[in-house]
């Protein structure tokens, strides 16, 4: 603080200050912030509070509808509190420098960035990273990235994103956990952790916002940004809990999602916003909202900007991204007596004490340290953290006749739009990634096989046949770099390339950007192109493995009842092909698991595993039955139920055991299963543990995860796997909305994935 004082300029606001903060000792941490922050707020004009609840983007990146101009004059105007999407420390410090030399009141500016699954070193996208299901590989994940935007001078990330979807047509499934919310609220903690440590005010550690608050994963039709409708009983039991993970593990901020809930746009909902993150939840921290989602709530249909930013501040919303509602509007809704100034005070005052939670009053330019920027950021040790963490992120959907691991001998053919391109290795939301110094699935392979084997690649194919369709997911610095040959040649060019190969790779997928934000999708198929590519190959009778690339699950019925081998790599970030070349080989033997259900096709979405029975369930077993809630035309099985994941190796799941079949009150049940790797290679296996209340006063999920243990095994060993349930694990809301367990029956299931699970009950009575 002393520093802030003696930048101010005006004696009679120095006294004020000086005279309002105690000393250190006098109260707790979050007291003194207050404090402090109350003092500035008394010398603080009208528009300098409105102004640090103004947040422009600072061109460098941009995205969504507007972006602000004039931003180094209102920085000295005292009419921004932070900007985002700047990199590097010598940007952020020369910007830094105008708000606290050349404005009235010096306050330091709050630096944010989307830094979503990493920031230079860049890990897999985040449904790649739930797939790893290990918590301390994510929260080390978010502590590089930290690490490395801190030292560069960012100091926020709009990160973890944790809407739960059960739709893959919809594009931001690719920055989100998955389906499941214990898995997700797992995921969030350790993100949150990774990213603000256990003390914000150090310079490596970063502000975490958890977003999109709330429901955002649940748009109709799968479509970015549309109508989320649903019931309050489900937004607690399946779709908050990743939220309210985050604020418990005491994230700073939280940003709203664009969609409306029960008819208010989420900006503008004093329910969502107040009554449930604060006094529900107790979080403490300031809401900021999504890029001119402000803005947006006009074409709602809710009224005019003066309205919109009127209910968005008075509903709880502490900073507006981009839009400038608030800078534009606050003063005449004040003056109109339409909003208080406590309301404006007490948005500033919470941006103010994250500001001291940083450090950034003590020290404005900590996180902007060029010589950090040299040593600690793309370095060889993360980036080989990086490519350990991204090995663990593949998916085995396939490997018929153990066609993987393949042999470094030989001929490869690598084949397909995605096999030489290190641009699309990234994935999307992949802001300040070194695309150019990412390693392709080519480069990868190259260098693993050395001179022990020979490489030989054509592209067989466009990621889509439709160059109108190609040119919209070939942006932001990750070209698909089309070939406008004929189909047919391209095709011929790759046969050419197989003809004598031992085994082929095919490289195939979606593109980087074709799952993101405004990455929808109807046809969530492989692109037919690319499919016609992969028949031509398999009619060769050469061994082909296909390596998937994707940021949503697919559906790919055809490709699961042809293709011997399917590895889905995801976007696994800086070091992809290195990766991949790692478990190709068998040198990483695979262990990731589906954190979301791959459909048959479309019309089965949304398809997920922790479904409800219907009156008329589909007996176990059957196919079809009429008058039965099935469809005529397919089972109602997934192609790849959640949870699911082959290896290298096999796992033989004993008998579950229980300490109890009857308890009491708050015991403790004990579930124990012998887990046995019966191959030929070490490997790791997740064990997930799933319960079913069989009764309830509102019906109940059919299972639900409640616990999970990654674990290595050598071959032949056996471990036991143990797992503790509470009645705290039964807990669940019901038709009023208390947080309650409800005595009776239970199923403990255990097992490799949601479908092939052990069965065991237990009676428990209060």
């Amino acid at each position: 603080m002393k520093r802030f004082l003696q930048l101010l300029i005006y004696p009679a606001a120095f006294t004020l200050v000086l005279a309002c903060n105690p000393s250190k000792g006098d109260m707790s941490l979050e007291e003194m912030y207050t404090h402090k922050a109350d003092s500035i707020i008394a010398i603080m004009t009208l528009e300098e509070k409105i102004g640090q609840l103004n947040l422009p983007a600072s061109g460098d990146f941009t995205t969504g509808l507007a972006s602000s101009s004039n931003i180094a004059e209102k920085i000295k105007a005292g009419s921004v509190g932070g900007l985002f999407n700047i990199k590097t420390a010598e940007k952020i410090r020369a910007v830094q420098k105008i708000a606290v030399v050349e404005s009235r009141l010096k306050i330091p500016l709050i630096f944010g960035m989307d830094v979503i699954h990493g920031y230079e070193t860049l890990f897999p996208i985040p449904i790649g990273m739930s797939s790893i299901w290990d918590m301390e590989l994510v929260e080390k994940s978010a502590r590089i990235a930290a690490i490395e935007a801190s030292a560069d001078g960012i100091n926020w990330t709009f990160s973890p994103m944790t809407d739960i979807s059960r739709d893959p047509r919809w594009g931001r499934v690719s920055e989100g956990s998955g389906e499941d919310p214990y898995l997700g609220a797992q995921i969030a903690k350790a993100m949150v952790k990774g990213y603000q440590g256990d003390d914000l005010s150090l310079n490596n550690t970063i502000m975490a916002c958890v977003k999109h608050f709330a429901l955002y994963g649940a748009p109709e039709a799968g479509r970015d940004y549309n109508t989320v409708d649903m019931s309050r009983i489900r937004m607690y039991n399946e779709y908050f809990l990743p939220y309210k993970a985050a604020v418990d593990a005491g994230v700073g901020s939280v940003m709203t999602s664009f969609n409306e809930i029960e008819g208010v746009p989420a900006s503008a909902n004093k329910w969502l916003m107040t009554d449930v993150l604060r006094d529900q939840w107790g979080f403490n921290g300031f809401v900021v909202t999504d890029y001119t989602s402000i803005n947006e709530m006009v074409e709602h249909g809710i009224g005019d900007l003066q309205k919109v930013s009127e209910l968005s501040l008075k509903a709880g919303v502490d900073m507006d991204m981009v839009g400038e509602g608030f800078l534009t509007t606050l003063k005449q809704s004040l003056d109109e007596g339409k909003i208080t100034e406590k309301q404006i005070d007490d948005a500033c005052r919470r941006i103010l004490i994250a500001k001291y939670k940083l450090g950034l009053f003590d020290d404005p330019y900590r996180y902007a340290d060029p010589e950090r920027t040299k040593k600690e950021v793309f370095n060889a040790e993360h980036r080989q953290v990086a490519r350990e963490i991204a090995a663990q992120s593949f998916v085995l959907l396939k490997n018929k006749d153990n066609i993987l691991p393949i042999q470094k001998k030989g001929t490869i053919a690598l084949i397909g739009p995605l096999a030489d391109n290190k641009e699309n290795m990234a994935g999307t939301w992949s802001v300040a990634g070194r695309f150019d110094q990412a390693v392709s699935l080519s480069e990868g392979l190259r260098k693993a096989v050395g001179d022990k084997a020979n490489v030989i690649y054509a592209k067989g194919a466009n990621v889509v046949a439709d160059s109108l369709l190609e040119s919209r997911v070939s942006i932001f610095g990750k070209p698909t770099y089309r070939d406008n040959r004929p189909a047919e040649m391209l095709i011929q060019e790759a046969l050419a390339a197989a003809k004598n190969a031992d085994v082929i790779v095919a490289a195939l997928g979606e593109s980087a950007e074709m799952s993101g934000e405004s990455s929808s999708r109807t046809d969530i198929e492989l692109p037919e192109n690319q499919r016609d590519l992969l028949k031509a190959l398999l009619k060769t009778g050469k061994p082909v493995v296909m390596v998937l690339f994707t940021g949503r699950p697919l559906a790919l019925t055809w490709e699961e009842e042809n293709v011997p081998a399917i590895l889905n790599v995801w976007f696994a970030g800086s070091e992809a092909g290195d990766a991949i070349a790692d478990v190709l080989f068998g040198d990483v033997n695979p262990s990731g698991k589906l954190s979301a259900t791959f459909p048959q096709n479309v019309g089965q979405i949304p398809i997920y595993y922790n479904h409800k029975n219907t009156g008329r369930p589909l007996g176990e077993g059957q196919w079809f039955s009429k008058f039965r809630s099935n469809y005529l035309d397919v089972s109602n099985e997934p192609l790849f139920p959640f949870g699911f994941g082959l290896s290298y190796t096999d796992f033989n799941y004993g008998e579950i055991k229980l300490s109890g079949t009857a308890l009491q009150g708050d015991q403790t049940l004990t579930v124990s299963v012998e887990l046995t790797n019966s191959g030929k290679y070490d490997g790791k296996e997740v064990v997930q543990l799933y319960i079913r209340d069989v009764v309830g006063s509102v019906t109940r999920p059919v299972m639900e995860l409640k616990g999970f243990q990654k674990v290595l095994l050598k071959s032949g060993e056996t471990k036991t796997i143990t797992f503790e349930i509470t009645p705290e694990d039964l807990k669940f809301y019901n038709s009023d909305l208390n947080f309650a367990w409800e005595p009776g029956e239970f199923e403990i299931m255990v097992g490799g994935n949601s479908r092939d699970v052990k069965k065991a009950k237990v009676d428990w009575k209060e």
